[in-house]
C-alpha cells in the first residue's frame, strides 16, 4: 500500500511538473524542420530530463562559422547530458549551403530549420549567432552571442544537475504582437521588404545575393515613381539593426518611401519573408501578391496586376 502511494504521488509530482512545463515552455510546441530528413519536429520531442543548447546561426554569417568548432567540440563534450540543436534562421538560405557547413565542420548534432522564424520570434533573437540555454523545467537560463569560457561554465554546471535560474529573459506577449501588426490588418499595403546589412555584410559570404539587394533598393526610387498610385512602405528586418542603422540606410539609398524595424521579427513571421528583398501586396493582413523579379517595372505592373 504505502508502495502504491509512493509511485501514485511520484506519477502526480511528475504529470503537474510536466504540465508546468508545458504551460511555460509553449514556444517548445513550435513547429520546425529536420533538416536531415525534412520532417516535422518540435524542442517538445527532446529528452525533458535534460538541459537543451539552441544556436540559432546562417551559412552567411560569419562569426557563425567562427563560433562551430566550439560549438562541435561543446557537442563532443556534453552531448550525452544536454540536448544540442543547430536552430538555421532560414533568411536568405539555401540547403547546399546548410550541408556545406555541416560536412565543412563535422555537425554531430541536430540540424534544425526554423522555417518562418517563428522561434526565433518567440525566443527574441536580435541577430545571430544566438545561444539559448534552457533548463530541465523548460526556462530559460543563459542567452549569449559569444561562445567563450562564460558559456562553457554555464553548460557544464547544467551538465552536472544545476537547473540554474530563470534568466529573466524577456519574450513577446500575444498581445504586443497584435498591436504590432494592427495597423496592417486593414486596407492595402505595398510592403517592401529588405535589410539595412544585405547589401554589405552578404558581400564576402553571398556576393551574389549582397549584389541583387544593392541593384534593387538601388532601384526603388525610380519603381515607386512608376508605381505612384501604390501604397508604399518599407520594412527592414530587425537583425543587427538599430534606428541609426535604418537612418543611414534610408540616406545611402535616398530612399522616398518611409521605412521602419520589424521590430521582433512580427511582420517577416507573419507574412512569410525568408528572402530579401521582397515586394508584398498586402490586403486586410493578407498577402495577395509577392513580387521577387525585380527586374522591370513592366514585371512588377504584371505581378502586382494578377492580384486585382
Amino acid at each position: 500500500m504505502i508502495i502504491t502511494l509512493a509511485r501514485l504521488c511520484l506519477a502526480l509530482c511528475l504529470t503537474l511538473s510536466l504540465s508546468a512545463w508545458s504551460q511555460e515552455s509553449h514556444y517548445r510546441t513550435i513547429e520546425l524542420t529536420d533538416f536531415a530528413t525534412g520532417t516535422p519536429t518540435r524542442l517538445a520531442e527532446l529528452d525533458h530530463a535534460k538541459p537543451t543548447y539552441i544556436k540559432f546561426w546562417a551559412t552567411w554569417c560569419q562569426p557563425c562559422m567562427q563560433q562551430m568548432p566550439h560549438f562541435q567540440l561543446l557537442q563532443d563534450t556534453f552531448g550525452d547530458r544536454i540536448n544540442f540543436v543547430a536552430v538555421n534562421i532560414n533568411i536568405n538560405e539555401r540547403s547546399g549551403r546548410v550541408s556545406s557547413v555541416i560536412d565543412r565542420f563535422g555537425l554531430t548534432m541536430p540540424v534544425w530549420m526554423d522555417q518562418r522564424g517563428q522561434l526565433a520570434l518567440e525566443l527574441g533573437l536580435e541577430g545571430t549567432p544566438y545561444s539559448v540555454l534552457i533548463n530541465p523545467a523548460g526556462k530559460i537560463v543563459y542567452t549569449t552571442h559569444e561562445s567563450d569560457a562564460m558559456l562553457d561554465g554555464v553548460m557544464a554546471r547544467l551538465a552536472d544537475g544545476q537547473s540554474l535560474s530563470s534568466a529573466g529573459t524577456e519574450t513577446l506577449g500575444e498581445k504586443q504582437k497584435a498591436r504590432l501588426l494592427a495597423p496592417w490588418q486593414q486596407g492595402e499595403h505595398l510592403v517592401f521588404f529588405s535589410a539595412t546589412w544585405c547589401d554589405w555584410y552578404l558581400e564576402e559570404a553571398r556576393p551574389g545575393m549582397a549584389r541583387r539587394c544593392k541593384d534593387v533598393q538601388q532601384g526603388l526610387n525610380e519603381l515607386v515613381k512608376q508605381l505612384p498610385e501604390e501604397p508604399w512602405q518599407g520594412v527592414v528586418n530587425h537583425l543587427w539593426t538599430d534606428d541609426k542603422a535604418l537612418s543611414e540606410f534610408v540616406e545611402k539609398y535616398q530612399m522616398t518611401i518611409p521605412f521602419h524595424i520589424d521590430r521582433h521579427g512580427v511582420l517577416f513571421n507573419e507574412f512569410g519573408v525568408r528572402d530579401l528583398p521582397v515586394l508584398l501586396k498586402l490586403r486586410d493582413g493578407k498577402v495577395i501578391a509577392t513580387v521577387t523579379d525585380f527586374s522591370s517595372v513592366a514585371a512588377v505592373r504584371a505581378r502586382l496586376g494578377e492580384a486585382r
